[in-house]
Formats: C-alpha cells, structure tokens, sequence
C-alpha cells in the first residue's frame, strides 16, 4: 500500500528541482496511457517522462489535465526524437512536442539519443534546445544515452551543461564511471529501466535472461525490511542520488514503486546491489542508433 507522500526532489545544475522518482511511459501503449499517468498522480507521483517516439505524448498530457493538480506542481519531461535532429529541425520538434502534451511548456526537455554519425546535427539540435531554455519553454535540458566521450564532444561545443543525462542503469548495469562523470560536471543521473526490465525482454542472449527482482541478493534485502524486490531496488537508486523513472500501467505496481522512502538501506546493502553489477547494457547501443531505429516522428 503506499504512503501516498510525494516524493523528495533533487536540485539540477541550473537550480531546478526534479523529484528523485517518477513514472516512465516508454512502451506504454497510448490506450493505457491515461489511466496509468493519472493513477500515478493520484498516488503522488510528480515527476512524469515520456518522449516524442513514445507516441503518447497527448495521453500524457491529457492525463496531467485531468489529474485537478496545479501544472506547476507536475514535473514534465520529453525528448526530441533524431528525426529531428538538426537546428531548425529541433525547433518544429521541439513544437511538436508541446503540441502534442498540449502544454506551454516542459520542465525538461532532452535529446533522446546521441547519433555519433551525425554529431554536427546532433550539437545544432541540441544549440536549438538551448534557446528553447532561454525562451524559458524548457526549464531544463539535457541529454539521453550519452557516453562520457558524447557528453564531452557536446559540451566542448555548446554553452549549456546538461542537467540531466538519462540512461539505462539498474543493478546489473551500474554505470560507475559514467556517473563519476556526472558527478564530476554537476550532471544529474537519470535511470530508465531502473529494475532492470529491459534484461528480461531484450536480452542479446536469451538463456542469459537476468532479473534484479529475483536476485537473493535484492530479496534477502526486501525480507529484512519487508518491502517488495520493486522497492528495494528503487531505494539502491535513491541511495545513490540517482533519479528513477519506472515504467508500470499496473495501478498496484504504481502504488508500489512510490512506497520506497520510509526506509533506507545500509551501506553494506547498497554495496551489495552494486556487486551484481556485469557491466553489460541490456538495451540498444548508443553507438548503432541510427541503424537500430530507423523511426520518424511527424510534427504536422
């Protein structure tokens, strides 16, 4: 059952404040959507990400209008799809976007994926999201999927360091470095696939099939505490300062995922998680991106 508490916020580089857990809306199908986004504010979520190639930007914000909170209260985030990546580009994407949420701005807008073969427009995209901050239509930006050697190439040729850089981190792919090079920038670390599902459904290897929610590791944890596998690995994130956005249209799963900060892990705990980490990514290489996801987004 949760305690319906809204979550605590982290400070981002520009002094924004982001709640350290959210929802995430990645495969969520459009008609679920609502329901899920409006469940999650009802339970004290105030954080919600979703992206232009989602495709359910609109259900989301439907949802935000419905739910009778105050906009300023919901932090809103999205992401530019690299079709359009480019200046000019950017900015009818960045348009669509808001036309799309319905919404005259976003608390966080962020470049989905870095195209390492088309850096320039990925740099002129990001130089058009620049001005949207400026313009005060995105109170933050940042990026997604960005290596140390992306985020470094950005920001040599830009004027504004990324608040946030979202990536695939859970416990069996724990990003140490990356997040000592956050760290090191005033960048804040953002998890997509916090529980490591994307080890479940998109394995390389589908006889390596890992899951942080039955490690005795993570169970042992959540017995002690009785708190639920969910809860303890969103607790690991919390612990290290690290945003979470999992992803659920289970109205109990919703409900569960917030009830993660009435207890708190040790130091041993939090270093045991950090042992499962492999160092193998379950998601797509940002390297490949341009062939792996051939997708267009439509801004008309």
């Amino acid at each position: 059952m949760t305690t319906m508490t809204t979550p605590p916020t982290l400070t981002l580089n520009n002094g924004v404040a982001i709640p350290v857990l959210g929802l995430g809306v990645f495969q969520s199908p459009p008609e679920e959507t609502t329901a899920a986004v409006e469940t999650a504010i009802a339970d004290g979520y105030r954080l919600i990400d979703t992206a232009a190639s989602y495709d359910n930007e609109r259900e989301v914000g439907a949802a935000i209008r419905a739910s009778g909170i105050d906009r300023t209260e919901i932090f809103v985030t999205t992401k530019l799809w690299i079709s359009d990546y480019g200046y000019d580009e950017a900015l009818r994407g960045f348009d669509g976007c808001l036309r799309r949420l319905g919404l005259d701005y976003v608390d966080l807008f962020l470049l989905h994926q870095p195209v390492p073969t088309y850096f320039d427009r990925t740099v002129a995209a990001y130089k058009a999201i620049e001005r949207m901050l400026s313009e005060g239509r995105a109170r933050a930006i940042g990026a997604s999927n960005f290596s140390e050697q992306h985020l470094e190439n950005l920001m040599q040729r830009t004027e504004v360091v990324p608040a946030v850089n979202q990536v695939e981190l859970h416990p069996f792919f724990t990003q140490l470095p990356l997040r000592e090079f956050h760290a090191k920038h005033g960048i804040a670390t953002e998890a997509w696939s916090p529980l490591g599902g994307i080890q479940r459904y998109r394995p390389a290897d589908p006889n390596a099939v890992l899951n942080a929610l039955q490690h005795p590791t993570v169970t042992s944890i959540g017995d002690k505490y009785g708190k639920t596998p969910a809860q303890v690995v969103l607790r690991w994130h919390i612990e290290h300062g690290v945003v979470a956005i999992p992803k659920s249209v289970k109205p109990h799963r919703i409900a569960e995922n917030i009830d993660a900060f009435d207890f708190e892990l040790t130091a041993d705990e939090v270093a045991a998680i950090d042992a499962l980490d492999t160092g193998v990514r379950g998601g797509p290489d940002p390297e490949a991106i341009i062939t792996t996801y051939p997708k267009k987004v439509e801004n008309d």
